[in-house]
């Protein structure tokens, strides 16, 4: 295993993140946190060292810097989010270890709209798109159309309101994608055995299409 705390730019600011890579891995992911969050998150952490178990890089990073965050506006300045992830994914095209990966991106809440919005970018070659508890519907309908990446949506079954924003943004998907509830779940996914199951759902999609051939 690799493990390096890495330091990406994204315009005047620098984001600081945590790259993990198995000895072989089939593919790494790019998480997107939600509003609120870091690369510290215990939710997302649990995720990755999942992840990692099934052969798969992670890099955890924190989309805003401290000030930023302390601005409570930033959280769900979709597009802002949606640059730095994109001068992530840019790093990671260009190191030796990462270039030659699929890329896939974990969005959490407010981070699903942005890994959505990056994904719909022609430009950046994403090969699968989770999201947990996530907003999409924040994407935008153009973005969502556009998105071409197999895209799994992981909603707690218990989480009504934000199951109808998925369902929502499911509908405007003209991807290969699946809706997933989550038995029992509320939004954080805090019951007994809920993120397990959100990670073994992640793991499944992303081993899926990052040996799946176009």
């Amino acid at each position: 295993m690799t493990k390096a705390l890495v330091h990406i730019d994204s315009g005047a600011a620098t984001m600081e993140g945590m790259l993990e890579l198995p000895d072989t891995p089939s593919g790494v992911v790019l998480f997107a946190h939600g509003s609120g969050s870091s690369r510290l998150s215990p939710r997302n952490n649990h995720v990755a060292h999942m992840l990692r178990d099934a052969g798969i890089g992670t890099l955890l990073l924190d989309l805003l810097t401290p000030h930023e965050d302390r601005q409570y506006h930033n959280r769900f300045d979709i597009s802002l989010l949606t640059g730095r992830l994109r001068a992530a994914a840019t790093w990671l095209g260009a190191q030796d270890a990462t270039a030659p990966l699929p890329l896939g991106l974990f969005g959490a809440s407010t981070g699903a709209a942005a890994a959505l919005q990056l994904a719909a970018d022609p430009a950046v070659p994403v090969a699968a798109v989770v999201a947990r508890g996530g907003r999409p519907d924040l994407a935008g309908s153009d973005d969502l159309r556009a998105v071409e990446a197999p895209t799994l949506l992981i909603v707690g079954g218990a989480d009504e309101p934000v199951i109808a924003l998925n369902r929502q943004a499911y509908a405007e998907l003209g991807c290969v994608k699946r809706l997933a509830l989550v038995p029992g779940a509320t939004h954080l996914f805090e019951e007994p055995g809920t993120l397990e199951e959100v990670a073994r759902l992640a793991a499944e999609w992303f081993t899926t299409y990052f040996t799946h051939e176009p």
